[in-house]
């Protein structure tokens, strides 16, 4: 059974890129974590079936995944927002995870890569998978220049996800709620322990204008 690795943040945060659009995340040769949040009923029925649906959970709607964990906690309030005080920690495939990058169109027109509107609009239309990079946070909610990356999934994609692609679910609230006390005290708060992800495919990193490091 995997766990998550977890270190010092006074340890860990000097040894990130400071800029750039990067992948942060905690990974070996055979899965990917990410981190998702929601209600807590839909965290009980993940933890308990290792898979996500059941009661709340819609495949009709897109679902967001991060691999970074900072930003999870940015977005969730570390786990005390409406509808997202269960945090998932979920390893899936990297496999997977190459190819939901490898299929990934920008949420927003990104004229240095399609001639158009409509022809990225068209990529949209195609494609199962958005991708969308934000600045990231400290543990206190300071903006950074790093940006992070998240992954939009719908349709049989997320189909995929939510099953087959998924190796391991842990529900990881009680420790998130435990390290919240720590977020402006940071010398004693532990977080999972990440590195940057590099892409063994190099044209799908300068598409995605990955800074692979």
């Amino acid at each position: 059974m995997k766990q998550l690795k977890l270190k010092p943040y006074i340890d860990a945060a000097p040894t990130w890129p400071e800029q750039g659009r990067v992948i942060m995340a905690q990974f070996d040769t055979e899965t990917v974590v990410v981190y998702q949040a929601y209600r807590p009923a839909i965290g009980r029925h993940a933890a308990e079936h290792k898979q996500l649906g059941g009661p709340g959970f819609s495949f009709e709607r897109m679902s967001w995944i991060k691999p970074g964990f900072l930003w999870t906690m940015h977005r969730s309030g570390w786990a005390t927002k409406k509808d997202q005080e269960s945090i998932l920690a979920i390893w899936i495939k990297r496999s997977a995870f190459d190819e939901l990058l490898a299929g990934a169109v920008p949420s927003l027109f990104d004229e240095k890569q399609y001639t158009s509107r409509e022809a990225w609009q068209a990529a949209v239309d195609a494609s199962e998978v958005r991708v969308q990079w934000d600045p990231d946070h400290d543990p206190h909610g300071m903006t950074l220049k790093r940006k992070t990356i998240q992954l939009g999934l719908r349709g049989d994609t997320l189909q995929h996800f939510a099953g087959e692609w998924i190796v391991q679910i842990e529900d990881i609230s009680a420790f998130v709620r435990e390290q919240s006390k720590y977020s402006r005290e940071t010398d004693l708060l532990f977080i999972p322990d990440q590195k940057v992800y590099k892409l063994a495919d190099r044209a799908v990193a300068r598409r995605l204008g990955i800074d692979q490091g």
